[in-house]
């Protein structure tokens, strides 16, 4: 199924950071695109970014039910339940998704900032030095993620090569 125009109005909006119009569009996307997993996978992405934690989780366990192979759903789905304060629930879902998902940095940099809030700092350490090796580019995010406070002074001694 190609992507309606009301589809890709809604990703146009999101992209240029205009995520009301972008809600508004995704508004007009009907019938089967709705529930379609690349729209839940979608609707996922604009809820986080609008900080609707219940909402996007509930899409995800839609995401989860409709596409079990897609990262997507364990990645957004688990971060809302951190968000949420439900973090060794965050970590459980992460480890329980596809193999594919050990594909992604983000894996391994969400495990490590899990296990950091759980007070596992050794485990966060490894899990961080595995996607810093991955993406060098999350090294430099890890320096302002509150989640890794603890962790910060630490983070310049990681060398990911």
């Amino acid at each position: 199924m190609d992507p309606s125009h009301q589809f890709l109005a809604a990703q146009g909006y999101f992209e240029l950071g205009m995520l009301d119009d972008a809600v508004a569009a995704l508004r007009e996307v009907t019938g089967e695109e709705f529930q379609h997993p690349r729209t839940l996978r979608f609707r996922s992405q604009l809820l986080l970014s609008r900080g609707e934690y219940d909402d996007a989780l509930a899409v995800c366990r839609q995401l989860l039910d409709s596409a079990p192979e897609d990262p997507a759903g364990y990645i957004h789905g688990a971060y809302c339940l951190h968000e949420l304060g439900q973090t060794p629930e965050a970590k459980e879902l992460l480890i329980t998704g596809p193999d594919n998902l050990r594909d992604q940095p983000v894996f391994f940099y969400n495990l490590g900032c899990y296990e950091a809030r759980l007070g596992e700092i050794e485990s966060a350490r490894a899990w961080l030095l595995r996607s810093f090796q991955m993406d060098r580019n999350l090294q430099r995010h890890a320096k302002r993620d509150p989640d890794l406070e603890e962790l910060w002074d630490d983070l310049d001694f990681f060398s990911p090569e």
